[in-house]
Parts: structure tokens; sequence; C-alpha cells
């Protein structure tokens, strides 16, 4: 061995014990800006105290919260002094470059260091070194490893919601919620505190509000869209609410964590809660029970915006609510709101003359601007869900997109501050894994890795426009989560995703280290009793297009993870084929993959997908009209890859809105053919309709198409029941290379539906050539 290879061995000798060491200790979440490791470490033991330079009073209660920490985990109670020794400093300095919330920490053998520019930016600090330190006491010494940190976050809004309105969480519930938030560094909790189920705060000018509005029947053992509505003479005793002194501990208790508590006070829709406590504030100002599940009928969900009384009512409920939340914002929902009582309603009708309003959309917007122009003499401003764009978005309104992005995209052309919270992949509701084996859920798939590459900023936007997006958030709706362990299964770990993706650089985001790191803070779960979920184990089959040919790779999310499939329809096994590479589709089969970890197959069932071969599999779609970017399926030839879709709106569907389907495949060859069809989906819910009709062409050479038949839709626009309808042209066989399909959309949601007006969707998957 010559004297150069000695010291490369002996660099390398040195180099990855540290890195091991490193992987073992600094496991924190989310990844810093910078981590340099040093060499040595620091030991927190009975003679270590905590010092706060400069008599920084502000910084008293961090050091206590600190304090607090390690008493918990080591039974060691650091004293806050001024004096030189064995200390862990606490500073604020004046530091370029980091920002308000950014942190410097430096450990050495001699000390520990947090400088920062604000108390947020020493939170933050404390909590990465919290990281590096036992979750639990386990008696062991607290060996910190010496390195050099210095971190800031990417965006201002890193936020997470939790819905108390469908079920109650009690306050101590509510604070561990949102000491998972602080210790990922999330800042802004949003507190979803008014819904058609329940008002859960006191509002002392109107007590019926908790006293009637908080409580209904107990059907929690019925699934939530086929609850019925409460009956006369039914004991309404399953809710709560928060007192305004419960409320300001929990703002407090925020406010140690640097996490900014924001209020949502539902309006104009979503508020039978309220209308149950006070029927007049309704259209149809008749008494109903409180809410208890799905059913709307023969009740009245939003307040009445001709009535000058509802108006009266909200800025007095607003006057208590902004003394509880220091909060700038105020979040006034404005979602789903079924505008159709609206119509028929005299004192809104009068409303509208005497605003000069041409339709309701406006009425809506006239009912925002006039809330917002009362909390802005609060000095508050609001956020809405993005319903609040049409009829006119509010003049210094900030926008929720929840929709997709469309919404936060308009906003954000318009100059308004926008929120990401997108229901793919940021609704933590959905489901996370199988859902064979997982607990219920409202529906949809979101998994980590999903959560793990949203990128908040939309391609859409020019650098100028995404500055304002102020971030994104996750969103947990309690439908079918009624239990605290249930909720934090729901968000753990997918927080940790979107805590990383809010914080850290975007270029610096890396799903291998992530996974890695993820795994100490799985045991730290474990040890504090925190209930989460292990992993998706689900495969992930995605079929391509590639020259004609039609591939299918395999996927899982799983960390040391390995593929097995089989394509005849038995059950895979870790005898059947490892995936090396994707798979060709010749003909019609069933694929089915299996996740492997460690020799063990992991999960309940096997991913599996029916590929359909036909004469277009695998050619190119060319589409006159661009498929929205939302629902994009798995890319531009979805149409040709052989899978036909099902109900699940966000798998497998081309989404077209206010657009025909125009859509041309070269089969690459002239070929006889005698049949062409095309699936829909009808989605009422969704605002998702079947087309009108649908015209088959064939061609020759591309420029001069044929028409062989025109199908009309058989199906009525009223139908509500989701439904998949196959368009389809039989005729006398002839020969083409091309094809060609247009489906004509509705134009608009119709007469009835609470969108009526706006335009359809339309939604197809395969073009079958046959």
């Amino acid at each position: 061995m010559n004297t150069t290879t000695k010291k490369i061995a002996l660099l390398l000798m040195l180099f990855f014990p540290l890195m091991a060491f490193a992987q073992h200790k600094i496991s924190i979440i989310p990844q810093p800006v910078s981590l340099q490791l040093t060499n040595g470490s620091f030991v927190i033991d009975g003679e270590t105290f905590i010092r706060i330079d400069n008599e920084k009073k502000e910084l008293k209660p961090a050091a206590e919260f600190l304090t607090a920490y390690i008493k918990q985990v080591s039974g060691h109670e650091l004293p806050i002094k001024k004096r030189k020794g064995k200390s862990i400093q606490l500073a604020i300095a004046e530091i370029d470059g980091i920002g308000d919330e950014g942190y410097q920490l430096e450990v050495t053998p001699a000390g520990i260091s947090i400088r920062a520019n604000t108390k947020a930016g020493i939170v933050y600090g404390m909590q990465s070194l919290m990281q590096t330190l036992p979750q639990v006491r386990t008696n062991a010494a607290l060996e910190v490893p010496s390195m050099k940190i210095t971190d800031y976050p990417r965006f201002k809004w890193r936020g997470m919601h939790l819905d108390v309105s469908r079920h109650f969480f009690s306050p101590e519930v509510v604070k561990q919620y949102i000491d998972l938030m602080a210790s990922y560094k999330m800042n802004t909790f949003h507190w979803h505190l008014v819904d058609d189920t329940g008002w859960r705060i006191e509002i002392k000018k109107y007590p019926k509000l908790t006293e009637v509005g908080a409580w209904r029947v107990d059907q929690t053992d019925k699934a939530w869209d086929s609850r019925p509505q409460a009956k006369a003479g039914e004991k309404p005793t399953y809710g709560g609410y928060y007192t305004q002194d419960q409320i300001k501990d929990i703002v407090a208790y925020a406010a140690l964590r640097n996490v900014t508590v924001v209020p949502e006070i539902e309006m104009p829709g979503h508020v039978a809660s309220a209308v149950a406590a006070y029927p007049h504030l309704s259209c149809a100002q008749k008494p109903q029970l409180p809410l208890t599940g799905g059913d709307y009928t023969d009740m009245s969900s939003n307040y009445c915006p001709g009535n000058e009384e509802v108006y009266t009512f909200l800025e007095d409920v607003l006057d208590e609510v902004v003394a509880l939340f220091p909060s700038r914002y105020v979040h006034i929902g404005g979602d789903e709101v079924d505008k159709s009582g609206w119509k028929k309603c005299a004192r809104c009708q009068a409303r509208m003359t005497a605003e000069g309003l041409k339709n309701v959309e406006e009425l809506q917007s006239y009912f925002i601007k006039r809330m917002e122009r009362y909390l802005l003499t609060k000095n508050r401003s609001i956020i809405g869900w993005d319903e609040i764009l049409e009829g006119g978005l509010a003049p210094q309104a900030t926008v929720m997109s929840w929709r997709g992005e469309a919404g936060g995209i308009e906003a954000a052309k318009m100059k308004h501050n926008v929120i990401m919270t997108p229901g793919n992949p940021v609704y933590f509701d959905h489901y996370q894994a199988g859902p064979e084996g997982e607990p219920l859920a409202i529906g949809g798939f979101n998994s980590l890795k999903r959560v793990y590459d949203y990128e908040p900023i939309p391609k859409e936007l020019s650098q100028e426009e995404a500055g304002y997006v102020l971030g994104a958030q996750a969103n947990v709706w309690t439908e079918y989560i009624t239990t605290a362990e249930h909720l934090e299964y729901m968000v753990l770990p997918r927080m940790l995703a979107l805590a990383e993706v809010v914080w850290s650089p975007r270029e610096s985001k890396d799903w291998t280290s992530f996974n890695n790191r993820l795994q100490r803070h799985f045991r730290g779960f474990e040890q504090r009793g925190l209930h989460y979920a292990p992993g998706n184990f689900t495969v992930d089959i995605k079929p391509s297009s590639e020259n004609g040919k039609l591939l299918v790779s395999l996927f899982t999310e799983a960390l040391n993870g390995e593929v097995y499939y089989t394509t005849d329809g038995s059950e895979p096994t870790t005898s059947s084929k490892k995936y090396q590479q994707p798979i060709r589709i010749d003909s019609s089969v069933v694929v089915k993959a299996v996740t492997v970890v460690n020799g063990k197959v992991m999960g309940l069932r096997p991913a599996e997908q029916a590929f359909s071969m036909h004469k277009a599999v695998g050619r190119d779609v060319v589409y006159e009209n661009p498929v929205n970017r939302h629902y994009m399926a798995d890319g531009p030839n979805s149409l040709s890859d052989g899978v036909r879709a099902k109900h699940a709106v966000g798998k497998y569907w081309h989404g077209f809105n206010g657009k025909d389907l125009i859509a041309t495949i070269d089969l690459g060859e002239e070929k006889s053919i005698s049949s062409i069809s095309i699936g829909c989906l009808q989605h009422y819910r969704d605002w998702i309709f079947l087309p009108v009709s649908v015209k088959f062409e064939v061609s020759a050479d591309g420029k001069n198409f044929r028409e062989v038949q025109t199908v009309c839709n058989p199906i009525s626009v009223q139908e509500q029941q989701s439904t998949i309808h196959d368009f389809k042209a039989s005729f006398p066989a002839q020969k083409a290379k091309y094809v060609r399909v247009t489906a004509n959309r509705l134009p608009a949601c119709p007469e009835g539906h609470n969108g009526e007006g706006q335009p359809a969707w339309l939604f197809a998957d395969e073009i079958m050539v046959n």
C-alpha cells in the first residue's frame, strides 16, 4: 500500500465513524439549511446551566421551556444564570440572512450556543437541539454531537388545520396537537371552530350558540353520510365547546411555542349550528334540530345575507373572537355555499336589487366584502377558502386554495396572498396507505411520499407572482376521526413531510435522507405512546408509453423495500419475479405486486391493475385543448394506457373544465377497425358531468377526417349517483391510421346544482380502438 493510499484509508476510517455517528444522532426534521459536524460532543448534566445574554426578559419563558424539557428526559433541572461555565447560551443578535425565524446553533465540547434575531428563532433552535436528545427519560447521558447549524424557513406560513366541529377534541388534545406542530417548526394552527355540526367557541353575548349549537344527537355508530337527522324528543348530548378562558390558555400555550392560532368562524354557509340556536338568522327562519351528520334535508345551513340582523350578529361574534385571538388573520370560511335558497328569498332578492348585484355569486361577494370591511376596523385581515373568488374577491383577502391550485393561481395573479392547501396531497383525512387494514377515512389517497413531493409554488406563476404564496398547510377534517388516537395516526408522519416541504430549501429535499431521519422519530413516537402510520406499502403501478409500446413501472415508498410481481393472476410472494426494470405489456393482463422488506411481504393485499389490450394501446394522444394540470392522471397518454378508471376522481381520469375534449390518436400504421369507445364519468357532487354527445371520426392521413358515428348521452344531468358510461361507436370494419374523438361538454352545471351556471367538468379515461 503506497503513502497516498494509506492516507485515503486513514481519512475514510476517520470519516465514516463520524458519518455513522451523525446518522444515528443527527436526524433533524425539517432538514436544516446548513449543518456541519465538528469534533467531539457536549454533555448536558447537573452542572449545566442556561445563560440568557443582555438581560433579554423575553427569552426567559423560552429558557424555562427548554429547562422543563431537559428535566423531563433527564431529571436535571438546569438553573437560569448569568455566569461563565458549562452553559447553554441563548442570545438575541443581529444576524444577516436568516430573517425573523432563523437561528444559528453551535455545539462544542465546552457549551451550546443558540443565536437568533428574535425569540422565534431561539425557539426553533431549541427544537432542533431537542431533536438530538432522548424523547423520554432513559437515564442515558444527554450527549449532543458537536456541530454548527445555520437555519431559516423557506415559507412564512407553515400550517396545520384541525376541525373540531364534526367531533370535539379536548383542550388537552389540542395542546398535544400544538406540541407536535411546534416540534417540527410549523407555526400556524388553523382552528376550525364553527360548522354545521357544532359551534365550539363560547360567545357570551349569544349563549345559545353553545347551549344549543354545541350539541347534537350521538350517532357516532353510523357512517357519516348515512346519519339521519335527529327527531323531536331525541336529546342532544354529543359535542362540547371551549370556554373563553380555555381558549386564552391554549392561545398562550401556542404562543410560547411560536405557534399562531388562527380561528375559523364559518360564514355565510356551514352554519346549521348557529341557525339551530337562532333560527331568525336563516332565510327560512324556521326552528330546526342540530345537524347530526350528512343529511341536509329540510334544514338551513346558511345565513340570510338579505337580513341586516345577520351582520349585527356576526359583528358581535367577531368582537369577542378578535379579543381572544391576537392573530392578524381571521378565517371566515366562505366555502360550499348552496345559494339556491337565496334565489327564493325575498330579503336576498331585495338586497341584490338595492346593491345592484347581478346574481347570487355577487351576493356572496357582497357578504364577504362587508365582513372584511368590519374586520379591517379591528386591524384584522380575512382568509377565505377559494370560493370567495366567485362574484369578486374582497380587496385585501387572502385565499386558501383547496380545490386544487387553480384558485390560488388566480388569486396570486390578482396580487392577493395565497396559502396552498390542495386536497391532493395535503388533506390528511385521506388514506395514507392501504386502504386495507387502515382506519376508516373519507377517501382519497395522500401517501407520505406524495406529501413530501409537493411543491407549493405552481409552475404557472412568475417569480413576482410566486411571492404572493405565503406557504402551505395540511387540513384535517374529522368526519371519520373521532378519537385522539385516530387523529395522531392521520397526522403522523405526514406532518413531518410537509414540515420539510415548507421549511427546507427546495433543492435540498431528498426522499431517502428524509426516510432515514424519520426512523429515529418513529422510535420516539413509540416511546411516547403516539400512534402513527408505519408507511405506505402499496406498490405504485404506473403505465407509460415509449415508441408505441406500453410499459409498466412499479415503485414502493418503503425504505429498503423491494417489489415482487406476477402477471398471471396469482398472488405474488418472495418467490415471484423481482422487479428490476419496466415491464412491457403485450396482451391483456392483470399485474399484481407486493412490497417486501427484510424478506417479509408487507401490507394485507397486493396492488392490482388490469390492462386491457386494444389497437390504440401505447400510442400517443394529441389534444386540441390541454388537459387540466390537476387531472393529468399518468400523463398525456393516459387515454391509451390500457387502464380503465374507476370511481375515484383523482386517479386515471383526464379532466377538462369549460372546454371540449378533442383527442387524436395515431395508430402507427393503417389498421382494420370496427369500434371506438371512450369512458366518461358523472360525479354530480364534484361538478363532473357526462358529455352531451361524443363524435367519432377516422382518417388515413391525419388531415381529412370522416365521421363514423355520433353518440348522445342517455343519462340525465340530474343523476347524482357516481356513474361511469362508455360512449361507443360500432361500424362496419374499415381501415384507418388515425382516430379522433370529440366529447362535447355540458356547457354549465344544471339548474338546482350548487354550481348552477358555472362551467362543468368533463372527465374521460380510455379511448379503446378495436
